[in-house]
C-alpha cells in the first residue's frame, strides 16, 4: 500500500479527504438549497421549523410580489448597464497599467508601484471622494457608479504578477527583434495568454459591480438610475410590504409573512445572474487565481 509525503497510507488519506471534501461542499450547499426552498415555501412552514430543507407548501407569492414591481426591472436593466461598463472600463484600465508594470525598463516603475501600494494602505476618505465626485460633475451620473474604485492596488499587484509569470521578457525581446511594437507585443502576445487572468479580474470586479448599492446611495438622486441592489435593499429595509386592494390594506399578519418569503425570494433575484455566469468562467478562475498568486 502507497503511502504519501506524511507516511499516512494512500486508501486512509483518500478516505479523510472525500469526507473533509464532503463536508465543506454540505456547508456550502445547505444555505443555497434551504434559502431557494425558503423562497417557494410558506412562510409559516419556514418560520415554525417544518421546512428545513426541501419546499412545503409550494407558492410563488413572493416571486410575484417581487417582480410585480416595476423597479425591479429598472434596477436589472441599469445594474446590468453599470456591471458590463464598469468591468469593460475595469479590464481596459488593469490589464495595459498591470502589463507594463511588469516589464524590465519601465521608467519610474518604482515610484508607481509605490504609489499604487500607497493607495493599498490609505484612502481619502468619503467625504472628500464625495467632493472630488461633485466636482468633476458626475453626480447624478453613470460615471459616479462606474468610475470611482475603477481599480484597486491588489488587482493591479496580482495581474503583474501574472504578466510577469507567463509573458518572458525572452519572447518580448524576440517579438522586438522581428520589429513588433510595444502595443502589438501586448495586444497579440500578451492578451492572448491572459485570458484566465481577465476572466479573475472581470469576475471579481463584476461581482463588486453588481453587488454594491452604497455608491450609487450616496451620488444618485434619480431613481430612474437606481441599480437593483439599491431597490433590493429598500424592501429589506422597509421589511414589510402592504398591498392596497379596493382601499383594504392586508393585515400585519400577512405583511409579515409576505416579508419573510420576498426576503428570501430577493436573495435568488439577486444571485441567480452571477450564478448562471459562473460555471462559464469557473475554469480560468481557477487556473488565473493559482498563477497570478503574488509573488516578489
Amino acid at each position: 500500500m502507497g503511502r504519501n509525503s506524511h507516511g499516512i497510507p494512500d486508501k486512509t488519506f483518500d478516505i479523510i479527504n472525500n469526507f473533509l471534501v464532503f463536508i465543506i461542499t454540505l456547508i456550502v450547499v445547505y444555505p443555497f438549497v434551504f434559502v431557494v426552498s425558503a423562497s417557494i415555501s410558506d412562510p409559516m412552514a419556514v418560520s415554525t421549523g417544518k421546512m428545513w430543507l426541501w419546499p412545503v407548501d409550494i407558492t410563488f407569492n413572493g416571486y410575484r410580489k417581487v417582480f410585480a414591481n416595476d423597479n425591479i426591472w429598472i434596477g436589472y436593466r441599469n445594474t446590468i448597464f453599470y456591471t458590463l461598463l464598469g468591468t469593460a472600463m475595469h479590464l481596459a484600465v488593469l490589464l495595459p497599467m498591470s502589463y507594463a508594470l511588469s516589464r524590465k525598463g519601465v521608467m519610474g516603475k518604482k515610484f508607481i508601484q509605490w504609489f499604487v501600494l500607497f493607495t493599498m494602505m490609505f484612502s481619502g476618505g468619503l467625504i472628500p471622494t464625495y467632493l472630488v465626485v461633485k466636482n468633476l460633475g458626475m453626480l447624478n451620473t453613470v460615471w459616479s457608479v462606474t468610475i470611482p474604485g475603477l481599480v484597486g492596488a491588489w488587482s493591479i499587484l496580482v495581474t503583474k504578477s501574472f504578466f510577469e509569470a507567463n509573458v518572458p521578457e525572452e519572447l518580448v525581446e524576440v517579438a522586438r527583434i522581428d520589429g513588433a511594437s510595444d502595443f502589438l507585443i501586448f495586444r497579440k502576445i500578451a492578451l492572448p495568454l491572459s485570458k484566465p487572468i481577465i476572466a479573475v479580474m472581470g469576475l471579481f470586479h463584476g461581482v463588486s459591480m453588481w453587488n454594491q448599492y452604497f455608491k450609487a446611495m450616496i451620488y444618485l438622486s434619480d431613481r430612474k438610475k437606481y441599480p437593483l441592489q439599491l431597490f433590493l435593499r429598500e424592501i429589506l429595509v422597509i421589511n414589510q410590504v402592504t398591498e392596497e386592494a379596493g382601499g383594504v390594506i392586508e393585515s400585519l399578519m400577512e405583511q409579515v409573512k409576505t416579508a419573510a418569503q420576498i426576503k428570501y425570494a430577493v436573495i435568488i433575484v439577486s444571485s441567480l445572474p452571477l450564478l448562471l455566469i459562473y460555471p462559464f468562467v469557473q475554469k480560468y478562475f481557477v487556473q488565473g487565481t493559482l498563477i497570478g498568486s503574488i509573488k516578489e
